[in-house]
């Protein structure tokens, strides 16, 4: 893709990823609409960015269609759709009360993410040059064992976005993966506080060069998620496990 010129919308752009992704995009150039739940949230980070904001929740259908509608009244020549929604909760399955947390997730992590592909979709195919945005992690790949449903729910994120991509190979629009690492943000309580964790700015600008230097990427895999993303390629995936895990009890 292009990382200049572009009009986009991240859903999930008041923090984390989202809003690195976000403040990223605009120091390039682009026009920039972030979306997310928390109106005082939103009209912060208007001041301070100069963003333009929507109110989403993406557990919502009707809340997705009315962004939707928002979004490309305002903004009719967007082109770019990051379609990022995730929580991460830790779960244990030998109680019967994981399904509420397992629930929750896939609302968010999966039906959220096609609530927002199935809503732009057909507006984005309109545009001569557009891009869907997707997130996955290197949980997807190697498990952590404390979120079962988490690393399911980056798993289908990586699938559908392999598939997507052949159904709209004869469009216009390109699909991107971005495979994140662990990085120092507050999805999971006290994670920005971890220093094994990678820094999100560290993260943005990996992903950002990637993005820049080859135009035509279709997953974006940074050099600190790959001994995860790459684990059952290069046959260690039984020892990555076991690495990842060591330390969870």
């Amino acid at each position: 893709m292009d990382t200049t010129g572009n009009t986009v919308f991240i859903a999930g752009g008041t923090r984390g990823i989202g809003l690195a992704l976000a403040r990223r995009f605009r120091e390039a150039g682009n026009t920039v609409i972030i979306g997310g739940r928390r109106e005082e949230a939103l009209d912060q980070l208007a001041a301070e960015y100069g963003f333009d904001t929507v109110t989403v929740d993406v557990t919502d259908l009707d809340s997705v269609l009315t962004s939707r509608d928002r979004v490309v009244s305002a903004h009719p020549e967007v082109n770019v759709l990051v379609a990022m929604a995730g929580i991460m909760v830790a779960e244990y399955v030998k109680k019967p009360d994981f399904l509420e947390a397992a629930e929750r997730t896939v609302e968010t992590n999966i039906l959220g993410t096609l609530r927002l592909i199935a809503a732009f979709t057909e507006h984005l195919q309109t545009r001569p040059d557009s891009t869907i945005i997707t997130v996955s992690s290197g949980l997807a790949h190697t498990p952590l064992g404390i979120t079962p449903s988490y690393n399911g729910s980056k798993a289908f994120i990586h699938l559908f976005s392999e598939t997507i991509r052949l159904q709209l190979a004869d469009t216009s629009i390109k699909v991107v993966e971005l495979c994140a690492p662990a990085l120092r943000t507050e999805l999971m309580p006290g994670g920005s506080q971890v220093e094994g964790f990678y820094p999100l700015e560290s993260y943005i600008e990996d992903t950002w060069a990637i993005l820049s230097e080859q135009p035509d990427v279709t997953e974006v895999i940074i050099d600190r998620v790959k001994p995860l993303r790459l684990s059952e390629v290069e046959n260690r995936y039984a020892a990555t496990v076991e690495m990842l895990n060591s330390h969870v009890h």
